[in-house]
């Protein structure tokens, strides 16, 4: 085992069963927002998703420049179900002993024990864990059978008690939705296959006390170049329908806290094929407020990063980020009142005088912003990354006989109109 990954592991270890002979026990992600893939939290920074070769590929070789716009990488672990005394199946993480290059060079990670104890899941679906109003409208819908999948509620809404809002975050509907599809299709192949390779990731959410996610579908072409005729015509369907031909941008999935009104409100992939320019716009709105008024001060970092990806991303050459993601993350807790001091990321104060220190460790591990402006208060911290590389291709990969020549310029068509509406919000704020 490398030193990386044993530091790792101990980080995340459960005392007792919880330990299962040096593995990690590992959780539902509850911030995921789109995507299909299952997500899992190895630990308090850490998240694991399982392995696809071409996005494994990337991950590994990715070009300098692109990787403070992309989660951190850090390694591969293999994943088994495992059952305990009480006959719940429990999903392990192990090492991978024949990967080790994988963590080579990594630092070790500083991640907590995992709070919460939803590891467990026996015979039945974990329904305790959905909110009241969602696992009503999933035992019908089950009822009625997967062709009416686009008929569940698309945008749910949940009043939070104001105060301390944080032990009231509900898991994301859809984040259980991926889960428990995911857990199915392990637990049927498990009795021919019961290891299965996952990759490890920065949790891109874990500094933020109520993170506020919003994943947005990148491009004018979601299909790879290896698509059957079958998908790929679904995928040029779906971005005709959709805002993706347009501006070469949709929604893909949101959650939000709004402070002023005291909602939490979730967004799935359905409901952001729907939406017109005119719905997509309003929906910006809807993330970037408050519930009452547009926070402003979140606009300002996220256009700057955005315009820092675009130029990069307009000087990479060959790469294709066909269906991939871009996630903007900020806090919605309230904000603390001025004073001297801080929330650092752990939760403790820390003094002003500490700051120029803190902005380098920040600008080094991808989070933007957190920073003060002239009049002493503290600008929100946000952050604004790429991910999902499944269907990533470049000159370098050679497999699939496809070379594509300049940027991608779909998905900088897509950044482009996502400035140019962000711009247009800010803008309007100031009237």
């Amino acid at each position: 085992m490398s030193p990386a990954l044993e530091a790792l592991i101990k980080g995340c270890r459960y005392p007792g069963k919880g330990e299962m002979k040096g593995g990690v026990m590992l959780e539902p992600f509850v911030h995921q927002v789109g995507g299909h893939s299952c997500v899992l939290r190895f630990g308090e920074q850490t998240i694991c998703k399982p392995l696809i070769p071409r996005e494994h590929q990337f991950y590994k070789s990715l070009p300098p420049e692109i990787r403070k716009f992309t989660p951190q990488y850090k390694g591969v672990v293999s994943v088994s179900f495992e059952e305990d005394e009480e006959g719940n199946l429990c999903l392990i993480a192990y090492p991978l002993h024949s990967d080790p290059a994988d963590l080579e060079n990594k630092e070790p990670s500083a991640d907590g024990e995992p709070k919460n104890k939803l590891v467990k899941w026996g015979k039945k679906k974990p329904s305790g864990l959905l909110p009241e109003n969602e696992r009503a409208r999933q035992s019908r819908k089950e009822e009625k059978g997967k062709s009416n999948r686009d008929d569940k509620a698309e945008v749910l809404y949940y009043s939070l008690e104001k105060g301390n809002v944080v032990p009231q975050i509900k898991h994301n509907p859809w984040s259980l939705q991926c889960h428990q599809q995911h857990l199915q299709r392990m637990k049927e192949n498990s009795k021919h296959r019961n290891q299965h390779k996952f990759i490890l990731l920065e949790n891109l959410t874990w500094r933020y006390r109520v993170p506020c996610v919003l994943d947005l579908k990148m491009g004018t072409r979601q299909h790879g170049d290896d698509a059957s005729e079958e998908k790929k015509a679904n995928q040029i369907r779906k971005c005709q329908q959709s805002t993706s031909s347009s501006i070469g941008v949709r929604l893909c999935g949101m959650q939000m806290y709004h402070s002023a009104t005291g909602q939490l409100i979730f967004m799935n992939k359905y409901h952001g094929r729907k939406l017109s320019l005119a719905g997509f716009k309003e929906a910006l709105c809807q993330f970037f407020s408050d519930g009452r008024v547009l926070r402003r001060e979140l606009l300002t970092p996220v256009l700057q990063r955005l315009r820092e990806m675009r130029a990069v991303l307009e000087a990479c050459e060959s790469y294709r980020f066909f269906s991939s993601s871009l996630l903007i993350i900020y806090d919605g807790a309230p904000p603390p009142a001025p004073s001297r001091s801080r929330p650092s990321r752990g939760g403790e104060e820390e003094d002003e005088e500490d700051d120029d220190e803190d902005e380098d460790d920040d600008d080094e591990e991808g989070a933007y912003g957190g920073r003060r402006d002239h009049s002493g208060s503290a600008s929100p911290m946000v952050d604004v990354r790429m991910i999902d590389f499944a269907h990533t291709t470049c000159r370098d990969y050679g497999e699939d006989g496809i070379v594509h020549e300049g940027g991608d310029s779909g998905y900088i068509f897509g950044l482009q109109n996502l400035i140019s509406i962000l711009s247009q919000l800010e803008e309007h704020s100031n009237d």
